[in-house]
């Protein structure tokens, strides 16, 4: 039989959290949270360093509504980055403070400390140490799991949304809209797949990093719920823009392992191996302090023009060893594990993977084009970020969306429950053989290359037809795989990573203009070109890939 609630969330990082908080308000209402971790705290938010924007001393919407508008480029949704600057900080107060009582860090009078970071015009950026997005999660959880009608399901993967156009018993369903009505869901402890069935799907699982060779983010991120909103039909915008975290431990046989940009908000500043102070000659009015994607391409830029393996990022320099301690206890003791003493030597850095600002299209409310499904947080595009994230704004906006989400829902009166036997159970769950490990990690690995070497940090037509060539070939080896192997995470993930890497390389391709984060070498012009596609049709185009 299925499960049936009354809202399925997907994600339970701050986004799906915030909806959940909000949608718990009405005591008759049952909400279902899922996730494929079998650790609750295991998400995106998690791993959040640098902290949340919230109200700073001289600060207005309006000055938020500039920064946040100047750091994506020219592509950022006005109305959308409008609400965000007006609800934003009244949300981190009640909901995070107040509610939560997320443990900020206090200056000697007891305030709230607030910091700058890269692109901000004032100290707005509310913190916890260097583990923010760790102390929010698990005070958000804590919150959760007193609240008598939320139900909080680990080790459970998403395998694929329910739709009425396309998994309904009924013939004549495909001439109505499309309306999701759930989940099939991977029970990863019995090995069984569910359909958990629900008026309301809210997606909240995060971004796509894990589709590039070097990354931010944790293994979760490998654009689940961007492939399974894409198969149903859901519409899909700016994912050409993925940014990527100028600063991460570049460290032989250590992880890319995330630098927070609050180190350089504290005054730590970036040298070449050779001693040279270089951000000015590409910045010159925001130096060390620019927004993410000028870092990025600075470094990069530096690495490829001399060679460098990695460039420094000097905090000693700028705050004693044990403020370093204080502040960024976290970074402190990784780099330490590495072999690097960030308190007494400069930390070798590299650019890596690290946000989508694109993702599956939404409005204020966090509803995407198909009846029945919202998404907020990461996986969606409300259009605050635009071409170009600014700093700490993510967090924010989960926060935002998924107490929105939650509004607009409480609010509706024409969400209608599917019949429980019109929608049919998986098929052929225990059929086929297990999946070999290692072709699943081999054609993982492959996709991560291909990733990282045609469509990072620099593009250009010819490396992106070759990616999308690889990767049409690499799908039809996988989408076999997957149709002849039994079930398993790891299988569901790679084929999800396929999915969203084409998504990602077929933006980029269709995108010739140079734009914050998406980087086009052969733009006409890289300030702002015209939009097109490139010359040609495109290669091996799968039509319903």
């Amino acid at each position: 039989m299925p499960i049936e609630t009354d809202v399925l969330i997907i994600g339970c990082g701050i986004a799906g959290a915030a909806a959940a908080l909000q949608l718990a308000q009405d005591r008759q209402r049952q909400i279902t949270i899922i996730t494929r971790a079998h650790e609750s705290d295991e998400t995106n938010t998690r791993y959040a360093q640098g902290g949340i924007v919230a109200d700073g001393e001289g600060d207005s919407p309006d000055l938020l509504v500039e920064d946040v508008l100047r750091a994506g480029a020219g592509l950022s949704w006005p109305p959308a980055v409008r609400l965000l600057a007006e609800e934003g900080p009244g949300l981190v107060e009640r909901v995070l403070i107040e509610e939560c009582r997320v443990p900020f860090d206090r200056n000697a009078r007891g305030e709230i400390s607030r910091t700058r970071e890269g692109g901000h015009s004032v100290s707005r950026i509310l913190h916890v140490g260097d583990t923010t997005g760790h102390a929010i999660e698990q005070t958000m959880l804590a919150r959760l799991r007193e609240l008598p009608n939320v139900t909080l399901l680990t080790g459970m993967t998403a395998v694929d949304l329910i739709t009425s156009s396309h998994h309904s018993h009924d013939p004549l369903a495909v001439y109505l809209p499309i309306t999701c009505h759930g989940a099939y869901v991977l029970d990863r402890i019995e090995n069984a797949i569910h359909r958990i069935l629900a008026p309301v799907t809210i997606l909240a699982t995060g971004g796509v990093g894990r589709i590039y060779r070097h990354t931010t983010n944790p293994p979760g991120a490998r654009g689940d719920g961007l492939a399974m909103a894409y198969r149903a039909g859901a519409r899909v915008i700016n994912a050409e823009y993925i940014q990527f975290h100028p600063t991460t431990l570049a460290v032989v046989g250590a992880d890319n392992f995330l630098i927070s940009e609050a180190v350089r908000g504290e005054g730590a500043r970036l040298y070449t191996p050779d001693g040279r102070h270089f951000m000015d000659t590409y910045a010159p009015k925001w130096g060390d302090l620019a927004p993410r994607d000028v870092v990025a391409r600075a470094i990069h830029h530096e690495m490829l023009d001399h060679g460098y393996p990695h460039v420094l990022l000097d905090l000693a320099s700028a705050m004693d060893a044990a403020r370093i301690r204080e502040r960024f206890p976290s970074i402190y003791a990784t780099c330490l594990q590495a072999g690097v003493d960030i308190t007494a030597e400069p930390i070798p850095v590299v650019p890596a993977a690290h946000y989508f600002c694109g993702g599956v299209h939404v409005d204020l409310w966090g509803r995407s084009t198909l009846e029945g499904l919202y998404a907020i947080g990461e996986v969606s595009c409300s259009g605050v970020h635009g071409a170009n994230r600014l700093a700490s704004t993510s967090l924010l906006e989960g926060l935002v969306w998924g107490d929105r989400a939650g509004r607009d829902v409480r609010a509706r009166d024409d969400l209608l429950r599917v019949a429980t036997d019109a929608i049919p159970p998986w098929q052929n769950v225990s059929e086929g053989v297990a999946a070999d490990p290692v072709l699943v990690y081999r054609d993982a690995r492959t996709i991560q290359n291909i990733m990282w070497l045609y469509v990072g940090l620099a593009r250009n037509t010819h490396r992106l037809v070759r990616a999308l060539q690889d990767l049409n070939h690499l799908w039809g080896v996988i989408d076999e795989f997957y149709r002849l192997t039994r079930l398993n995470d790891n299988l569901i993930g790679l084929r999800n990573m396929a999915q969203s890497a084409w998504i990602v390389t077929r933006a980029a391709w269709h995108n010739r203009q140079s734009r914050g984060t998406h980087y086009r070498e052969d733009a006409a012009d890289h300030e702002f070109a015209g939009l097109g596609d490139t010359e040609g049709p495109l290669p091996n185009s799968i039509a319903e890939f």
